[in-house]
This record gives structure tokens, C-alpha cells and sequence, in this order.
């Protein structure tokens, strides 16, 4: 059975091959009409005009449109994935000859299974007759939307000549063929319902297991390919964990499949109008008769980097706390492949005190300071964990970096006040819970809150708020400290839940949850346990002498991150 081929093909080959061999594209009857709208056909056009304007550009430089999927069929090529371009390129090539060209240039033909009277109409636009039947109305409107586009720029020849060369000669459709014997109806069903994808991830993969990177020797062939798809499948299915996929990623970028990551690193991808740049540097790499082996021994050192990080405890938290605060994963990997682990360790230790800028005491709640404040207490969690070498705890960057986490305040603070009616009433209610029996006059004041009506004299609720604070502040504190002292990490669904409540409502809901088995990280429920606090006397409230021990804890624990940044 023939093998699926995969390759780039520019428009001008294309146009090319289908003349000499006298061959058609064929639309199926399971392909829907043409209705790409004003919006990808806009694109389009943006993405070649961008293309054409770039200021150093050679000739090999290419313009990567999405895959096609074909089968040949005797002299016809059947589409199943792709005709949507394939039709919006043959109006574009139309437009060219009609209002560009001066010798009008052959275009393929596209046949239509269900509507044989399109291929005639597509190759003569007539918006007189668009209204004749849906198709010929979105093939109309395609060609409005790009004499639309065309009119808004300044020089229609000088610009068209410039875009036609450009989808011509630079844009280069990854044409897909499908050989295997699979039936076609499958194949499209199966893309069409999301059950695969042509990813860069998946084209290379096809790449990699082409027979003929693998000798002539048949069974070496299937031997060879079985090694690289089980090796691929295993790196894949680690990947696919997200304990370990959230360790070496932030999760900026979705991958369908997941080993792409590793594909983009390769290939030094960075943000690029080019969907397709990591196939086509492989793609590049084949051509050159690149060693099948040498790439994938490659790919496989990426991975087992990633997986000796994640499997050793020390790198795991060092490695982790670095990429959760934007590290450059591809650095990292350089500098673990020619050091020590010693080596590696120290400079592990260098990057994170290049983080920290400000003395811990000066770290106040501000726009200025609260990325640095998440540093120093994710930093603080981790290295809290790593105090016990005994112990197999791991911080769970998965939940860390998926549960939107920020920084809460510890003891109440009047810049949080709830706000909405709802939340205030929430508020005072399990405040009430907690007023002691001395405390009655304020709890008679919260139920007229709680049940006043429209009309009747309106209670401040500012006014409640200030009072209950104070009850369950220490005497003579200032009740609004911002600095980080009275702030902790929690996730933003236990923060919802409380609204800022007073320091026991914390304290029971953060414990409660944990309990429930919320990820509460280890250093925020010691600071509601009162871990750091060498006075024990009093529960109710979070004062001068808790939030002294607390910092405490923070600066002995970062202790040696400081002084590499004093020294650097």
C-alpha cells in the first residue's frame, strides 16, 4: 500500500502540474458550498500584502497557507480539506487577470460534484446571476470583498502586480496526499469533527516517518518507524499530564498536541504570521537530507531535559518557580547541558536572586510591587518545601498557574470594603457568628442593616465595617497595613468566598477548604494556623507581633537569594 506524502507546493507549481497533466480539482458532494466571509478573505489579502512589504526578502522566503487534503482519482483530485482556500485563490487569481494582467494567465479548473453549472460561473463572475443560488451569491460576495480590499489602497497596478507575484511565486500550500486507501468520506469526517488535526505537530510527524528517510531495507523501515511513533506516543502522553506539562510551560500557547512545544523550541519559533514556520523549518531540514536520526535524537534530548527536571525535587522547584516568572525555557536548557549539577544548581540560584530587586520589608501592595510580592511568596512556599529534604511534597505549578492566583490580604483592610449589597450583607451575617456576648450592641446594629426597607433611615455599612474591624484588630494597631506582612497567595475562588472578612472567617474558610481539598499552598495555610507566630494566646485577630514573625520567616527562608543579589 502507498505511503501518505506530504509536501509544499507553490500556487505557480500547482498551476503548473494540474496544465501539463491535464488534471482538475475536484469538490465532493460531502463538501459543503463556498462561504468564506469577509473577515478570512480580508485576512487573506492582509497576510500577503504584510508579506510582500517585508524589507529583506529573498526568493526562497515563503508564504505558508493552511493544509490542503487531496486523493487522487485518474485525472481529478479530490478535495477533502481545503477547498475554501482553493476556491479563494481561484477568485483572487480572477480578479488578477480582470483588473491587473496585462495577458490574462490560465487558472486551474475546480469542478463541483453538486453544482456543475459553479465551475463555469467561478471562472465567469457575474453578479447579475449571484442571486441564482447560495453558492453563486458567497462567490460574488468573495469577489466584492476583495474589490473592496483593492480599492482602498493607493496604486491598484503597482500593488496587484506586487500581491499577484507574491501568491504566485511565495505562497506555498502544504498539499497532503492521501494514498493509504483510507476512504476520503473518513478522512474528512474525521477533520471535520475535530478527531485530528493537520497541526505542525502531526505534518511532522508524517515527515519523520517517511519510508524514505530510513534506507531501503524493509524491515529496518518498519523496525525504525515503530521506535520513533512509540518513542513520540510516550513523550506525548507524559506531556499530557498536566503536572508536568504546567512545570516547563505557562500555558500561554494551546497545543493540540502537546510535543509541538518542543518542535517550536527546535525551530526557534517567535511570533510569526507563518502558522506553519516549525513544519517548514523541518520541512527545510529533509530536503537537506538532515540524518532522520540526528533530528529525533534531538527531539528526545529536549525531553529528557524537561523529564530529569521534573523528576529530580531540587531542579523541579528551581526549574519551576524560573518559568512561572517568564524564564526562557531554551536558555535554561543550553545552560543544563553544558554544567554540572552543582554548576546548573548555582546558576539556578543566580537567575532567582536576578528577580529580586527590593529589600522584603519595603514590598508594599501597589501596582509597582505586587509581581515582585508573588515572587517572594511563591519563592517563599517553595523554599519551605525544600527545607524538608525528607519530605515528597511538590508545589503544584498545574494549580498555581490554573486557578488565577494573586495576592490576598491577611487582616482585613478598608481599601477591600465589599461593595455590592449582596456582599455586604454576606459579610456582616457571618460576621454575627462570631460577636461575643459584650459585643450585642453592634450585633443589634447589624440586624437592623440586615433587615432594613426602603424608606427607613439608611445604616452605614462603612460604618458596621470600621466597628468589626476594630474588634478583631489588636489593640492600637493600624488596621489597614498593606505591605507584605498581611498578604498571602490564594486562589481567587476561596478569596470570592470570603470578601475580605475578618481574620477568623479567613482562617476558618481557608482551613475548611483545604480540608475539602482546595490546593492551599503550604506557607499560606501556615501563616492562618499561626506556623510563623511565637505568641499563641489569641485566635481572633492578626496583629503587629504575627505579622513580625511572618516577615521574619519570608527573610530567613530568601536569605540566600538576597545576598547573590547583594553581590551582583
Amino acid at each position: 500500500m502507498a505511503e501518505n506524502s506530504l509536501l509544499l507546493k507553490s500556487i505557480k507549481t500547482l498551476l503548473n502540474e494540474l496544465a501539463e497533466n491535464s488534471e482538475t480539482l475536484f469538490i465532493p458532494s460531502y463538501q459543503r458550498g463556498y462561504r468564506w466571509t469577509e473577515r478570512q478573505v480580508t485576512e487573506l489579502l492582509d497576510d500577503l500584502y504584510e508579506f510582500s512589504k517585508r524589507p529583506v526578502k529573498k526568493e526562497t522566503d515563503i508564504y505558508c497557507l493552511q493544509p490542503v487534503v487531496v486523493a487522487k482519482n485518474e485525472n481529478k483530485w479530490e478535495v477533502i480539506d481545503g477547498q475554501q482556500r482553493l476556491t479563494t485563490i481561484h477568485i483572487l487569481l480572477s480578479f488578477f487577470n480582470s483588473h491587473v494582467l496585462r495577458n490574462p494567465e490560465s487558472i486551474f479548473e475546480i469542478e463541483y460534484a453538486t453544482r456543475p453549472g459553479s465551475e463555469g460561473f467561478l471562472n465567469n463572475i457575474d453578479y447579475d446571476r449571484k442571486n441564482e443560488n447560495i453558492d453563486y451569491y458567497h462567490i460574488c460576495e468573495g469577489h466584492r470583498f476583495i474589490v473592496e480590499w483593492f480599492s482602498k489602497k493607493p496604486n491598484l497596478s503597482l500593488i496587484g502586480m506586487e500581491l499577484y507575484q507574491v501568491l504566485l511565486n511565495n505562497a506555498n500550500l502544504i498539499w497532503y496526499e492521501v494514498k493509504d486507501g483510507t476512504d476520503a468520506i473518513d478522512v474528512f469526517t474525521r477533520i471535520n469533527m475535530g478527531k485530528i488535526q493537520l497541526t505542525n505537530a502531526e505534518l511532522i510527524k508524517a515527515l519523520f516517518l517517511k519510508s524514505s528517510n530510513f534506507g531501503e531495507d524493509s524491515d529496518q523501515i518498519r523496525v525504525k518507524q515503530l521506535e520513533i511513533a512509540g518513542e513520540w506516543d510516550r513523550i506525548e502522553y507524559t506531556l499530557q499530564d498536566d503536572a508536568f506539562w504546567y512545570f516547563i510551560c505557562n500555558g500561554e500557547t494551546q497545543y493540540a498536541t502537546r510535543i509541538e512545544f518542543i518542535f517550536d523550541f527546535m525551530a526557534k519559533k517567535i511570533d510569526s504570521l507563518d502558522d506553519f514556520v516549525t513544519f517548514r523549518y523541518f520541512n527545510k531540514k529533509f530536503e537537506k537530507n538532515t540524518p532522520v536520526e540526528d533530528l529525533w535524537t534531538e527531539v528526545k534530548d529536549y525531553f529528557l531535559t524537561f523529564e530529569e527536571w521534573y523528576n529530580d525535587r531540587n531542579f523541579y522547584h528551581l526549574v519551576g518557580f524560573l518559568i512561572s516568572s517568564g524564564a526562557d525555557v531554551q536558555e535554561l536548557k543550553k545552560h543544563s547541558s553544558i554544567k554540572s549539577k552543582s554548576d546548573f544548581t548555582d546558576y539556578l540560584n543566580i537567575e532567582i536572586s536576578k528577580l529580586f530587586t527590593s529589600p522584603i520589608p519595603d514590598l508594599a501592595y501597589s501596582n509597582k510591587d505586587n509581581q515582585e510580592i508573588r515572587r517572594v511568596l511563591l519563592l517563599f512556599n517553595i523554599e519551605t518545601m525544600l527545607e524538608n529534604e525528607n519530605s515528597n511534597l511538590r508545589f503544584q505549578f498545574d494549580r498555581y498557574k490554573n486557578e488565577n492566583w494573586d495576592l490576598e490580604h491577611i487582616h482585613a483592610v478598608q481599601s477591600e470594603i465589599p461593595e455590592t449589597k449582596k456582599e455586604q450583607l454576606d459579610w456582616v451575617s457571618e460576621v454575627l457568628t462570631y460577636l461575643k456576648p459584650d459585643q450585642a450592641e453592634l450585633a443589634y446594629e447589624i440586624t437592623l442593616f440586615v433587615n432594613q426597607r426602603p424608606g427607613q433611615k439608611d445604616i452605614s455599612f462603612e460604618a458596621i465595617y470600621n466597628k468589626v474591624v476594630k474588634i478583631f484588630s489588636q489593640a492600637g494597631d493600624d488596621v489597614d497595613v498593606n505591605d507584605i506582612s498581611n498578604l498571602t497567595l490564594l486562589d481567587a475562588t476561596t478569596n470570592r468566598s470570603y470578601k475580605n472578612a475578618v481574620y477568623p472567617i479567613k482562617r476558618q474558610t481557608v482551613l475548611k477548604r483545604d480540608e475539602q481539598g482546595t490546593f492551599i499552598p503550604l506557607c499560606t495555610k501556615n501563616v492562618f494556623l499561626k506556623y510563623y507566630s511565637d505568641d499563641l494566646s489569641q485566635m481572633s485577630f492578626y496583629g503587629r507581633n504575627d505579622r513580625e514573625c511572618y516577615i521574619k520567616a519570608i527573610t530567613t527562608a530568601l536569605d540566600k537569594y538576597y545576598t547573590h543579589m547583594q553581590l551582583n
